[in-house]
């Protein structure tokens, strides 16, 4: 092709691992996929009202540090032990943040913090955290951003995300329909959930789409459709939080009118606190008051949660603090496990 106008705003190339070296090099064990495939068929029945335990989807905005993060999954593992009657924990393993404009991208995109882009080390380290995790015994939550990205982990996970920025992409719409778990889909940003709806409908259909398969060959790939899609109400810059009684019954008319399970998880973070960390527990509570009345449509929660409360810049020459989120501010685990425990008391009043 001629460099007059092939790439003439390409200033760099490097080589990517392709997804079968990755897990050659990093394998899942079968007693591992059992536990996952077990984990997400858990998570199905919790959502499609055949398990009468509620999710509780707890990590920090987005990994940084996956030895942080492993110690916040033990302690999240220990803490609800005592829930499983009420609660199914699953742990917000986040490798992909979206940007409004520039910013940090995540741990697969820039794993050492510095603008490097080492993209390589970056699934390496994202599929070690979730094979780590899967060894404790919690299932995984993780959005998917990056529509490649999936062929490199998405065998370890057992819920997946399409967020608010991408639930009206037409090609993350026809990834959900071809992933092997269930898939949450978040209103829009601004805070509407019909594009969410027309997704998750979308998301059920086969689609022919262009991709990679494990051996990291370009390939045009057919889903099958994913019965098992979900609505997350997560607020909106225009309608504001939408975690009250009246928007969470409407939501579930809504789905119920387009022949859709009546089932929703409800994020407590972004535009549910409107961006404030610790106005997460004002929603536990009213979600947890609706649940005490009889509010089944309520199948899950998301809570945004580390081992340290808030947030913290990353600055070239200062050390981090161990435990602490460099994206959006998150509740400590301490006070996150109050939460928990209030959240499994309405579940088991609800059942009396």
């Amino acid at each position: 092709m001629s460099r007059s106008t092939d790439d003439i705003r390409i200033g760099n190339a490097r080589p990517l691992i392709s997804p079968w070296v990755l897990a050659e090099e990093l394998p899942l064990p079968d007693t591992l996929a059992t536990r996952i495939g077990t984990a997400r068929r858990d998570i199905e029945a919790v959502l499609g009202h055949r398990d009468p335990r509620v999710l509780a989807i707890v990590g920090p905005c987005s990994v940084h540090d996956p030895e942080a993060l492993l110690e916040f999954a033990r302690r999240f593992h220990e803490l609800c032990k005592p829930l499983e009657d009420a609660v199914l924990p699953v742990l917000r393993v986040y490798f992909e943040k979206p940007r409004t404009v520039v910013g940090w991208k995540g741990l697969i995109n820039d794993p050492d913090l510095d603008g490097s882009f080492h993209i390589n080390r970056g699934l390496h380290l994202a599929r070690k955290v979730l094979l780590d995790v899967a060894r404790l015994g919690l299932p995984t939550a993780s959005e998917f951003l990056d529509t490649t990205f999936g062929q490199y982990y998405a065998d370890l996970v057992s819920f997946g995300a399409i967020g608010a920025r991408t639930v009206e992409s037409q090609v993350h719409r026809e990834l959900a329909s071809g992933l092997s778990m269930p898939v949450g889909f978040k209103n829009g940003t601004t805070g509407q959930i019909g594009v969410a709806i027309d997704a998750i409908r979308s998301a059920r259909h086969s689609h022919w789409f262009p991709s990679l398969t494990k051996e990291g060959t370009p390939a045009i790939l057919q889903s099958t459709g994913n019965p098992h899609g979900y609505l997350i109400l997560r607020g909106g810059s225009q309608t504001g939080p939408n975690y009250g009684s009246e928007a969470v019954h409407d939501a579930a008319v809504a789905l119920a009118a387009r022949d859709l399970p009546a089932s929703l998880i409800v994020d407590c973070s972004h535009g549910n606190s409107d961006k404030d960390y610790r106005r997460q527990a004002q929603v536990i509570s009213s979600l947890c008051e609706q649940i005490e009345q009889g509010q089944r449509a309520i199948r899950g929660v998301m809570l945004e949660s580390h081992l340290v409360a808030g947030n913290q810049p990353v600055e070239p020459g200062r050390p981090l603090t161990y435990g602490q989120s460099i994206t959006d501010a998150c509740l400590a685990l301490d006070d996150t496990a109050v939460l928990l425990e209030l959240l499994a008391a309405a579940v088991r009043k609800a059942a009396l």
